[in-house]
């Protein structure tokens, strides 16, 4: 007998929110704390990308893992390798452990991050694939948003080494409630065919069929793991500097980044399953896609403007559409491929998606001496809207599927 979705969506996203303890812990405190951890600030801002450089190799195997072999083993694994990588943050000393433990962890978010979608996927039926892909990206979302303030926190109070050793008992925890909660994946439960709008493969994915989907997916990682967030700091600091209020306080760029950056994945952890239960209720998740693209596009023509309140305004749009964007993606590629073809077809995507965010803002400080931060914002506003163009003529009615 089938697991109930929910409960299903209850084990994984528990497990995938607990696992991201240790990696956005160390986004926020490895650069203040590089001494501790035995290696220079030079070197910090490889360590902290070499899991993503990592994963453009593991995501397609992860997929195809997924695809032969019992889920429910490889998704616990994956997170019993997570547990052990964060674990390594603590005991590690120096670059060259320090880089074995993050290329671990590239490995395990790879089996996590891909192996949760898959087990979503199959474990809803259509009539709910959107919503139930919605509500396990608020769990990234939550997990990114809470790892932040909670690994700062925990290193202030106890040190580096010992923060990131109770990030891995979080983690770990994580792992053993996944453990209880969650059974052998079940088959897809996709009977329906009420909100197709493309037809369903079974037999081996052409990548023109699944191309709509990894596009989507891939321009939504560009603009706001890559563009913004590189980007952003630099904004605040051109317009703003920091901020003195007249008690003295005074709130520094860095400070201002991380408030406005947690704020954008504070929005998107709610637009996120609200765009894809729309997407169920709609039968069309197209028509959803193209209304979450438009306040991208407003945002970042905000951005573009520069002025404070626009700023502000412009990451609260842009935010709306990076929720929406990466659950519907998720979706639509769950409504495209067969259940015996998702892993595969997911770790695609996702491989693409690391690559865009990855590529951006090598890209953006490549241009900078030619082109302003306005110029790549509306580079980056264009960009949407043909996007927005192109996603509003994708199909909308049902199509049969081809079996």
């Amino acid at each position: 007998m089938s697991q109930n979705p929910r409960q299903v969506l209850l084990a994984v996203g528990v497990g995938t929110a607990l696992s991201l303890m240790g990696d956005t812990a160390l986004y926020a405190v490895l650069p203040t704390h590089a001494g501790e951890a035995g290696v220079t600030l030079a070197s910090v801002g490889l360590l902290l990308s070499a899991n993503r450089w990592i994963r453009l190799l593991l995501n397609g195997p992860a997929g195809l893992a997924y695809d032969r072999w019992p889920r429910r083993r490889l998704f616990l694994f994956a997170l019993g390798v997570g547990t052990l990588s964060t674990a390594l943050y603590g005991w590690a000393q120096g670059f060259w452990p320090l880089l074995i433990s993050r290329l671990l962890w590239g490995f395990a978010w790879s089996g996590i991050w891909v192996g949760g979608n898959t087990i979503i996927l199959n474990a809803a039926n259509v009539e709910e694939r959107g919503r139930l892909t919605g509500l396990y990206q608020l769990s990234f979302y939550f997990g990114s948003s809470l790892g932040f303030p909670v690994g700062g926190l925990l290193t202030d109070w106890l040190g580096f080494r010992s923060a990131m050793l109770v990030a891995a008992v979080v983690t770990g925890l994580g792992a053993l409630a996944a453990g209880f909660l969650l059974r052998e994946a079940p088959a897809d439960s996709s009977t329906s065919v009420a909100h197709q709008s493309t037809p369903i493969v079974t037999g081996p994915i052409p990548s023109l069929t699944i191309a709509p989907a990894i596009v989507l997916y891939a321009v939504n990682r560009f603009v706001i793991a890559g563009v913004l967030s590189a980007s952003l700091g630099l904004l605040i600091q051109q317009q703003w500097g920091a901020l003195s209020f007249p008690n003295g306080v005074v709130v520094g760029v860095a400070t201002l980044t991380g408030i406005l950056l947690g704020l954008n994945t504070f929005i998107s952890m709610y637009s996120a399953p609200l765009a894809g239960h729309w997407s169920d209720q709609r039968r069309s998740r197209w028509s959803i896609v193209a209304l979450g693209i438009t306040p991208g596009v407003l945002g970042m023509l905000l951005l573009a403007f520069g002025e404070p309140g626009a700023i502000v305004a412009g990451i609260l749009l842009i935010a709306l559409m990076g929720g929406s964007n990466q659950s519907l993606a998720t979706a639509l590629l769950g409504d495209i491929a067969a259940s015996h073809w998702r892993g595969r077809a997911l770790g695609w995507m996702h491989t693409l998606g690391d690559l865009s965010s990855g590529l951006a803002p090598l890209l953006v400080y490549a241009v900078l001496p030619f082109i302003s931060l306005s110029g790549i914002y509306l580079a980056c506003a264009a960009l949407l809207a043909v996007l927005l163009l192109w996603a509003a003529h994708q199909p909308m009615r049902p199509k049969p599927i081809l079996t």
